[in-house]
């Protein structure tokens, strides 16, 4: 099998609390995990971007924290505050992926609990 570095993108609405931030967080991560079928070994990082909104936990933090279904004690996680835009969305944590994995796998982005809206062309059937 060939592989190249490809970005897989997320994002998933939370509410301001630990239990949803870790739970919705998790969820998301095991889903672009499991949907492009990528190994803990094949990331290269995945940063997280948080709208001002999100208070009490980085998604990072909650990620170690949960589970994700893979050991991710090695990969190397970031997050930063998302630019703050009139309208825009409020209670968002994004996620762009960075792995490696066969070149020829269709890519499956993963918006969940009410991020859909933010790529409908991502969302699924």
């Amino acid at each position: 099998m060939e592989k190249r570095l490809i970005a897989y993108r997320g994002a998933v609405c939370v509410e301001n609390t630990a239990e949803s931030i870790t739970e919705n967080v998790c969820l998301m991560c095991r889903e672009l995990f499991s949907l492009n079928k990528i190994q803990a070994e094949d990331i290269v990082s995945l940063q997280f971007t948080i709208t001002d909104d999100i208070t009490v936990l980085n998604p990072a933090t909650a990620l170690r924290r949960g589970d994700c279904g893979l050991d991710i004690t090695q990969v190397p996680l970031f997050c930063s505050q998302e630019a703050k835009i009139d309208g825009g969305m409020k209670f968002v944590v994004r996620a762009l992926l960075t792995a490696y994995n066969d070149k020829n796998i269709e890519r499956r982005n993963v918006y969940l609990n009410g991020a859909e809206k933010l790529r409908p062309d991502f969302s699924r059937k």
